[in-house]
């Protein structure tokens, strides 16, 4: 019983391009393996060529390229003449067009196929098929001269005699992929420089069966068509009403060809296929004789010819040789063009209106910006004028003792001038008196004129300029300011445990007002107290990212409602105070990036400490130095 029927074809899949430059020689060796068991084994129709084959359906897939009754008449002969040499095994035909059996190899639901020649080379270089043999058709057709393609038109129509006159005309054909319906005539159109995408109206596609190209001829749809050769002397109606253009003179061909001859079509094997079975199919059509049509296998013939049809038109396994201009991907696809340029305009136009509000809001945005910036630049002004006028207040607060701490080096001056003085009316003025009166007064003098010069850099009235210092000097710098506008200063210990090269990126000036005002408002909060009580303690510290600079006293304290309003302005803890130098001394702390909090003394020994927390600098200072080194590591108590 022979089964025919079209196998289901799974979804389309792409493959990568491979070749394979020893496939000829395989399929060559395994064609005289196959002639030696044909001799060993005896005469054609016995069993004995299907012994040790697994039992089992064999799928062969074909290409219906006439439709599927004249496949299944076509193909007949050779389901036959299998299930008759290989006994117990169902032989399966799968009719299907150029896409289902593309996928049917892909989804392995054929073990055979038997294809044309150039879909053939696809096959072999994308799912590695391998031919084992090639049909031998009819005789005077040789195997490897057996396909051409006739390019036909109606009878009747005398303008289309060459294929010149294809140019402007509409001509039909089975599909792209047709070897003997479209490619081997694309091959001579291309050696004379005619392109069917370019010169021709239409190139009209209408499928299988390849029939319907001779109806879209007949029926005035298409000048011309193409065709496989021999397709018109199989009817003799067929041969009477149309005419082949182009004819070529093929020696030992008996059908009229518009192109070269190529090898007749293979039986191909998969990779998924078995072995023995490909080689028990291969010595049973080997044996088959040839019946009423002419139909017989030969081995496998060289299909050279077609690789070099495929490498010249670069389809195929060599379309990637081929590089398209941009003139031909215009042609081709000038709908998507046209499409693409329309929205090039409109992106375009809707860019250059965006461009124009995004001038015009970036002009609003301006003039905003410049607003801001003359409002913030007032603000600043403000601002360094309430610091100015803060450390006005210090210093006017610290001036009553000022007189004083001025007073000693003016009365040692003026001693040291009166001991001149006497000495000279007394005749007992000698140098060593005169050079040691001299560098006291000078010493003197000098001393005054720091402690002058310290006020004056404090007082004067200056734009904030950042600064990498050493948290050590400008802490140093703060307490000898402190020390030197008192005339009963009390001690300050100041303890140091950053290493040498910590450094913080400040306003010097602005940091040095925070800590007076710290020391200041410190040394009030003792006042009364014995001098054990006095004393201020001054710990630079390190915690996380950040340089801790604490001012300890021992005074009264403050309760959690007076911490609470500290730093608001205008709040004070003494009688004659305004409330404005803690708070401006937070706000300086906070343009610094930083904080300043008041808390508790953790030892219960009375008294609060003051904390000002500044960032760390991710420069390193040149100018930082190691407690050891600086010139106010040790304070002088006076």
């Amino acid at each position: 019983m022979v089964a025919l029927a079209e196998l289901p074809a799974p979804a389309g899949r792409s493959f990568p391009i491979r070749t394979f430059p020893v496939a000829r020689f395989l399929c060559r060796v395994l064609a005289v393996v196959a002639v030696l068991h044909l001799l060993l084994l005896g005469a054609p129709g016995r069993a004995a060529p299907s012994a040790g084959v697994p039992a089992g359906e064999i799928r062969i897939g074909v290409l219906a390229f006439l439709g599927a009754d004249t496949t299944v008449v076509e193909w007949s002969p050779v389901v036959q003449h299998l299930q008759t040499a290989l006994p117990g095994r169902k032989v399966r035909l799968a009719l299907l067009d150029h896409q289902g059996l593309d996928d049917a190899v892909a989804a392995g639901t054929v073990d055979f196929v038997i294809t044309n020649p150039g879909h053939y080379i696809e096959l072999e270089a994308r799912s590695g098929a391998s031919r084992i043999l090639t049909l031998d058709a009819s005789p005077g057709r040789a195997p490897e001269r057996s396909i051409g393609s006739a390019v036909i038109t109606r009878a009747d129509r005398q303008e289309v005699r060459a294929f010149d006159d294809l140019r402007g005309r509409r001509v039909a054909i089975v599909a792209r992929e047709g070897f003997g319906g479209y490619q081997t005539v694309r091959r001579e159109l291309a050696s004379l420089g005619i392109d069917p995408e370019r010169d021709f109206a239409e190139l009209k596609t209408v499928g299988f069966p390849m029939s319907r190209v001779l109806e879209a001829v007949a029926n005035g749809d298409a000048d011309a068509g193409i065709v496989r050769a021999c397709l018109l002397e199989s009817r003799p109606e067929w041969a009477t009403a149309f005419r082949v253009v182009g004819k070529r003179d093929e020696p030992g061909f008996p059908c009229a060809t518009s192109t070269r001859l190529y090898p007749d079509w293979p039986l191909a094997t998969l990779r998924h296929t078995s072995p023995t079975l490909a080689k028990a199919v291969a010595i049973a059509l080997l044996a088959m004789a040839p019946d009423g049509n002419g139909m017989a296998w030969s081995v496998p013939a060289d299909y050279q010819s077609v690789h070099e049809m495929f490498r010249e038109l670069q389809i195929g396994p060599y379309a990637n040789l081929r590089e398209p201009t941009l003139m031909m991907l215009a042609e081709r696809y000038w709908p998507w063009v046209a499409f693409l340029a329309v929205l090039l305009s409109a992106w375009i136009l809707y860019t250059v209106r965006v461009e124009h509000l995004v001038h015009l809001r970036t002009a609003e945005l301006h003039a905003a910006l410049a607003v801001r910036e003359a409002l913030e630049a007032r603000m600043r002004a403000g601002q360094e004028q309430a610091d100015h006028l803060a450390r006005l207040s210090v210093l006017g607060e610290l001036s009553g003792t000022l007189a004083h701490e001025l007073n000693q080096p003016l009365a040692a001056i003026g001693n040291y001038a009166e001991s001149l003085r006497r000495r000279i009316d007394n005749g007992r003025l000698t140098g060593e008196a005169v050079r040691e009166a001299s560098s006291e007064i000078s010493g003197q003098a000098e001393r005054a004129a720091a402690i002058l010069g310290r006020i004056r850099d404090f007082a004067k009235k200056r734009a904030a300029v950042r600064e990498v210092v050493a948290p050590r000097e400008m802490v140093g710098e703060a307490v000898a300011l402190f020390r030197g506008m008192l005339g009963n200063a009390p001690a300050v210990e100041v303890t140091d445990e950053l290493p040498p090269s910590t450094s913080v990126e400040v306003d010097s000036l602005q940091i040095q007002q925070v800590l007076l005002n710290l020391l200041k408002n410190g040394y009030d909060a003792t006042r009364g107290f014995g001098p054990e009580q006095q004393r201020l303690i001054v710990t630079i510290s390190r915690s996380d990212d950040n340089v801790r600079i604490v001012v300890r006293d021992f005074g009264t304290g403050l309760d959690a409602a007076t911490r609470e309003r500290l730093f608001e302005p205008f709040f004070s803890t003494k009688p004659d105070g305004l409330g404005l130098g803690l708070s401006i001394c937070r706000t300086i702390a906070e343009a610094h990036r930083g904080r300043l909090t008041a808390e508790p003394t953790a030892d219960g020994r009375g008294g609060a400490e003051f904390i000002l927390s500044l960032p760390l600098s991710t420069a390193a200072s040149s100018s930082a130095v190691h407690p050891s080194e600086s010139r106010f590591a040790n304070v002088p108590d006076r």
